[in-house]
């Protein structure tokens, strides 16, 4: 193992010293593919810019597509690695829906995170994806499901949350918000999946923390196979399990242990409940331990990372905005009046429903930050999208939700304002074309979890915002900064002071 680290690093050595020499010496590029895209250089193509600003990949790309006609972009670099890139409502709509079968995962994108999330309805295509839809689809659509959310994220809420809040407030102890986050959306994804409770935000379950850690961990460095500058590396190191690679091979141990241990323990349970989704799905015969595995490792990240990210986000915002505090708060109290409800009782299903300026707060800020910033697709045939760019069989093609929040074009010269305001008609939030806002994607491949995902957030943020005032405490001179992960974080975390509200528990009349 000694030589072939030594091997590894001496041609990662001659490989980046021959890429200096040839920057240094030859750094004329041709002119952009697509209008004023990417540099391409001789042999190697747009690696150069790309190695240049690999660490603020989303805010680079957004400039470049912002300076293209149809903001749509070509790039090419070694290893056979060609695509397009687009933040195009139209081409985005070709590719999920209207051309849905032509762009697939592919089998980059599921080689890249299969031994983290295997072959489960987030890592799949074709008919193996289609039984995963139509089963998810039916689970999801069912009341008792959604009872079973409503009473797990009030619980947590309650017995947790504000708690934790609470005794912060008391010793004005500095959080991090974006934690507490990641771990309310942890124990409550896990109690959905597994029916189990881990514990991470009481801090009484050591096995489910390391459990959250691994899974951390594996999703960030998962993430990282995807900006090597030349593949075959990213395969060299795997094939060596040095680096990052035995650091991923690790924490998708501990990982895959977690979940397995909660299967086992749920088959000797034999219960006839069915409430949770592990349930729902074991109830079929014809699911391997396996393939459950993988079904539930793809919820927990996308019930985790998502709603904790786009909330972590979404009080950062909120924390340079008063008057949409202000407007949040005189919502909430209007929805308590009408109903003959005190400020202590959790909002009901059809009361959060009522929530229309929350949830044009929570979209506006997912707009800005959406929790998966970037998406990318395999191209099966050559293709013309619809403004006229050319896609070759094999091409990657990415649509860039961080870029379309971010495009003139689509939101108007205000597009990087965080405004409310924009989703509001008469009163209530308006529905957006999912070409424009894919933060849920779109097509036949549409998040299912939406509606349990606002109703998570819608909760959550009304029972923080109604008790506490939150002021962020800004550590850089810069401001907070993004992390980019299989979903957007906030490098650092969130840091926070809370200050209890001065609230009227009276019932309204």
């Amino acid at each position: 193992m000694a030589m072939e680290l030594l091997s590894f690093q001496s041609f990662l050595f001659f490989f980046l010293l021959s890429l200096y020499v040839y920057l240094r010496f030859n750094t004329s590029p041709k002119k952009p593919i697509n209008g004023n895209g990417f540099k391409v250089y001789p042999l190697l193509g747009t690696l150069p810019e790309f190695l240049m600003n690999r660490h603020r990949f989303l805010d680079w790309t957004t400039e470049i597509l912002t300076n293209t006609a149809t903001n749509t972009a070509v790039f090419r670099r070694p290893g056979k690695l060609q695509g397009v890139i687009t933040a195009n409502p139209s081409n985005v709509e070709h590719m999920l829906k209207t051309n849905f079968e032509n762009y697939p995962k592919g089998e980059r994108f599921i080689a890249h995170l299969e031994d983290f999330l295997g072959r489960g309805i987030f890592n799949s295509d074709g008919e193996l994806w289609k039984v995963q839809r139509k089963t998810a689809s039916h689970e999801f659509n069912t009341k008792s499901l959604r009872s079973f959310v409503m009473q797990n994220v009030t619980v947590e809420i309650d017995a947790r949350l504000v708690p934790i809040l609470e005794r912060a407030s008391e010793t004005a102890r500095v959080l991090d918000l974006q934690d507490i986050l990641e771990r309310f959306a942890f124990d409550n994804v896990c109690k959905l999946a597994f029916d189990v409770d881990p514990g991470c935000l009481g801090g009484d379950g050591t096995a489910g923390a390391d459990f959250m850690r691994a899974f951390e961990n594996a999703a960030t460095l998962s993430s990282g196979r995807f900006m090597y500058a030349i593949p075959i590396l990213g395969k060299l190191k795997r094939f060596l399990n040095v680096g990052s690679e035995r650091k991923l091979k690790e924490a998708i141990r501990t990982v895959h242990e977690f979940a397995d241990e909660m299967i086992r323990s749920r088959r000797k349970q034999k219960t006839e409940k069915e409430e949770d989704l592990l349930s729902r799905f074991m109830a079929k015969e014809e699911n391997s331990p396996e393939f459950l595995r993988d079904i539930v490792i793809s919820f927990i990240l996308a019930g985790r990372d998502t709603t904790s990210s786009a909330l972590s986000w979404f009080f950062w915002l909120l924390s340079s905005k008063p008057e949409a505090e202000r407007n949040i708060l005189t919502e909430l109290e209007n929805i308590r009046v009408r109903n003959g409800k005190n400020t202590s009782d959790a909002f009901s299903f059809d009361e959060l429903r009522e929530m229309h300026y929350l949830h044009a707060a929570i979209s506006e800020a997912m707009r800005l930050y959406p929790p998966v910033p970037v998406d990318s697709k395999a191209c099966l045939k050559d293709d013309i999208m619809p403004d006229g760019t050319f896609v070759g069989k094999g091409w990657l093609v990415t649509y860039h939700t961080y870029a379309m929040g971010r495009m003139e074009s689509i939101w108007g010269k205000n597009c990087r304002e965080f405004l409310p305001e924009r989703w509001m008609e008469n009163g209530v939030c308006r529905q957006e074309s999912p070409f424009r806002f894919p933060v849920f994607h779109g097509g036949p491949r549409f998040c299912l979890g939406k509606d349990m995902a606002y109703i998570q957030m819608k909760s959550i943020v009304a029972s923080v915002i109604e008790r506490f005032e939150i002021e962020v405490v800004e550590k850089k001179e810069k401001g907070l900064q993004h992390l980019l992960s299989l979903t957007l974080r906030i490098n650092g975390g969130l840091p926070v002071k809370l200050r209890k509200r001065c609230v009227d528990a009276t019932p309204a009349n």
